[in-house]
């Protein structure tokens, strides 16, 4: 890494664009600000997503083999197939992984090209958004003079910025618990396997402590940083904070406890984990979790999460990366630092991995290999 630009937030709601010119001037001023400390001119740029629903899918594509054995031509046809059938219903394409090839139903290893055999089997996992709100991502970013060179699904990126290839091997579900949105992804044997979105994040906290207080948004974001936790300790009873009160004037203030904040909290992160839980991969007590994202940071919700999921839990902080500011290895950054881990890693694919076809959304498609 040369160069970091970060902004606040605008125009995007749980990751779809709300007000492209927001959007837009955000973004601008965030790649401004990445070109001046990077000293280069942007043309190209990756970007992670949550938006379009996003989800997985597992299935199975087939592809007949002539006599001559397997071709590069049959792992190509097999793998537009596989496409085709990923983006039906209006779906676009995100990424796509191999976990394992076939041929006549036996193991074929990682590459079965030059290899005899009648028909030619391959287990894939998907990753695909709602084409729409794709189209507006790119629309916006474009806008701003660079050229999207790749959609990469943001808990993808954040767990390759949180976790080691040993706890992806042994099996290992990442939490990106974001401002709007809430991601997760899912590794089993070293193979990125499952993942998806939910439209909560922190700022449904600031709101519900906004509307049980009766305060600000802006008030709320500051007792959530000062004062709020998801479990209780003996004191917060009886530990008092003053807050403004909202539409009563200057001088209209409340009082509350970290208990009473606490328990306005639980709700919400108890029903967040449990649509989490819902999806997770059926591997036991050997399930590792990891959260991170700038909501992971919530005070106990470690020891929270880890008693809702009954899974062992444990908060992500993003590898160091050349190049990065020391604030880089917060949880906040996660999905920043993967993007500059993941697309090395997609560039790695085995034969037939990598293979775009035509068309406004498939130059943007990243079709992952190497099993991550």
């Amino acid at each position: 890494a040369l160069g970091v630009g970060h902004q606040r937030s605008r125009g995007i709601m749980a990751g779809v664009i709300t007000d492209a010119a927001e959007a837009e001037a955000a973004i601008r001023a965030t790649l401004a600000q990445a070109e001046r400390a990077a000293a280069v001119t942007l043309e190209e740029v990756f970007v992670a997503i949550t938006c379009g629903r996003l989800a997985s899918l597992a299935f199975t594509a087939h592809a007949d083999i002539g006599p001559d054995g397997v071709k590069e031509a049959d792992i190509a046809r097999l793998y537009e197939g596989a496409r085709a059938y990923a983006e039906r219903d209006s779906r676009a394409l995100v990424h796509m992984n191999t976990r394992a090839y076939h041929l006549d139903g036996a193991p074929a290893g990682d590459n079965p090209a030059g290899m005899a055999a009648a028909k030619l089997t391959a287990d894939l996992h998907a990753v695909t958004a709602d084409e729409g709100a794709i189209r507006n991502i790119l629309h916006v970013v474009e806008r701003c003079h660079v050229t999207v060179a790749g959609l990469i699904a943001a808990p993808y990126a954040s767990a390759l910025a949180v976790t080691t290839q040993e706890e992806r091997l042994l099996g290992v579900s990442v939490i990106d618990m974001g401002g709007g949105t809430t991601s997760w992804a899912a590794f089993d044997a070293g193979n990125f396997v499952k993942c998806a979105a939910f439209a909560t994040g922190g700022h449904h906290l600031t709101f519900d402590i906004a509307q049980n207080l009766r305060t600000s948004l802006a008030e709320a974001e500051r007792i959530k940083a000062l004062y709020a936790s998801i479990v209780n300790a003996k004191s917060d009873v009886s530990d008092r904070f003053v807050y403004a009160m909202a539409g009563d004037g200057e001088d209209g203030t409340g009082q509350a406890t970290r208990a009473q904040l606490c328990e306005s909290l639980r709700p919400r992160m108890d029903s967040l984990l449990g649509s989490v839980m819902a999806h997770l991969p059926p591997v036991g007590d050997r399930g590792q979790v990891v959260l991170t994202g700038g909501a992971s940071q919530l005070v106990g919700l470690v020891a929270f999460a880890s008693q809702v999921l009954a899974r062992p839990v444990r908060l992500g902080r993003p590898i160091p990366v050349s190049g990065l500011t020391t604030g880089a290895d917060n949880p906040a950054f996660a999905a920043a630092v993967g993007l500059a881990l993941a697309v090395p890693a997609g560039d790695k694919g085995r034969p037939g991995r990598e293979r775009r076809p035509k068309g406004y959304l498939s130059r943007v498609g990243r079709w992952i290999g190497g099993g991550l």
